[in-house]
């Protein structure tokens, strides 16, 4: 059997005490950088693995931070996720990803599973009918909770998410102002929390406009973009004959217009459509999507440095904190034919 490699091995080897190659693998600034290179190089070459384990006994911290949304495959959490990584990579923790796909024993699984390795925290966007006691089972574990994306009722952890009822009021103000009177909202659903307020959104504003909110100009359901192409046959079925959609998202929006365009109609001239998110494939879209930017690079960049103060021993992030949405007006929306 192969001995393990010992850092008083490598100290020796270099004629440097063991406390000083300690410090160097953890990259302390008290450790110069030539010398930290120096033992890391030769770390490597005697095949040197870190002993998480032991070192987690030590200082009563595993590093690893848990991370649970709904579908990694959605863009809108990958944009969130690369954020997450880079602030956490920066401070040297590992993360371990899961997606829940809305279920909440599946959720609630992982959020065991991280409290028996010893999880220092989890970030999570939760399952549809996530009861705050799964949360608080992390919390009352001393493993901190961060939530994004959407809430729990009744909870006081950090939230970080995107302002929905603004940015939908944005994007329905939007075409209101080209001269749109039949604004149909297609996608979401007010089993999540995201919904609700995106659709609150949609309706203050149609009635700021003295518009009358009629409840068969909205499409609920569709989030993803076949659901959003399969939906453009209701849309152009409804008697109202909308002129232009407000999407959910926008993969639904991109869906929605692939499914306009596959019944003979031009997006951005014969209706017009907005999405939310503002996806790196939103500006490369045919036409190009009028869409909203969500701040999905903030949500992620804020919630683990909320979680890194957490565990330090700040409370200063405790609460809601919402991320002010942009309007990206683009080829998708144009004024209301006479």
């Amino acid at each position: 059997m192969v001995q393990k490699v010992k850092l008083s091995t490598i100290a020796d080897s270099l004629g440097l005490s063991t406390a000083t190659v300690s410090l160097a693998l953890r990259d302390s600034p008290l450790v110069a950088d030539a010398t930290r290179d120096r033992i890391k190089e030769q770390a490597r070459a005697l095949g040197y693995i870190y002993n998480r384990r032991a070192a987690s006994l030590r200082t009563s911290r595993s590093g690893i931070i848990g991370v649970v949304v709904h579908d990694i495959m959605n863009p809108f959490y990958a944009e969130i996720l690369r954020a997450i990584e880079s602030e956490l990579d920066r401070n040297r923790q590992t993360f371990i990803l899961s997606n829940h796909y809305d279920s909440v024993e599946k959720q609630r699984n992982f959020i065991e599973t991280l409290l028996q390795l010893g999880g220092d925290g989890v970030i999570m966007s939760p399952a549809i009918g996530t009861p705050k006691d799964d949360i608080l089972l992390a919390e009352d574990n001393n493993m901190p909770a961060i939530l994004i994306a959407r809430t729990v009722d009744d909870l006081d952890v950090p939230i970080f998410r995107g302002d929905d009822a603004y940015g939908i009021a944005l994007a329905t103000n939007h075409l209101i102002g080209l001269g749109h009177r039949v604004i149909a909202m297609v996608g979401g659903t007010d089993q999540t929390s995201t919904g609700r307020h995106r659709y609150e959104g949609y309706v203050a504003a149609l009635e700021k406009a003295n518009i009358k909110v009629d409840s068969n100009l909205r499409i609920p359901g569709p989030r993803t973009k076949q659901a959003g192409f399969e939906a453009a046959v209701n849309f152009l079925s409804l008697p109202q004959k909308p002129t232009a959609a407000v999407c959910w998202n926008d993969l639904v929006a991109i869906g929605l217009m692939n499914g306009i365009a596959r019944a003979g109609l031009i997006p951005g001239k014969d209706v017009s459509v907005t999405g939310y998110d503002d996806l790196e494939e939103a500006s490369i879209a045919t036409p190009s999507l009028t869409t909203v930017w969500n701040g999905q690079s903030e949500v992620g960049r804020m919630a683990a440095r909320a979680l890194l103060d957490k565990l330090n021993g700040s409370s200063e992030a405790d609460g809601l904190h919402l991320i002010r949405p942009e309007m990206r007006i683009r080829q998708s929306t144009t004024p209301l034919k006479p």
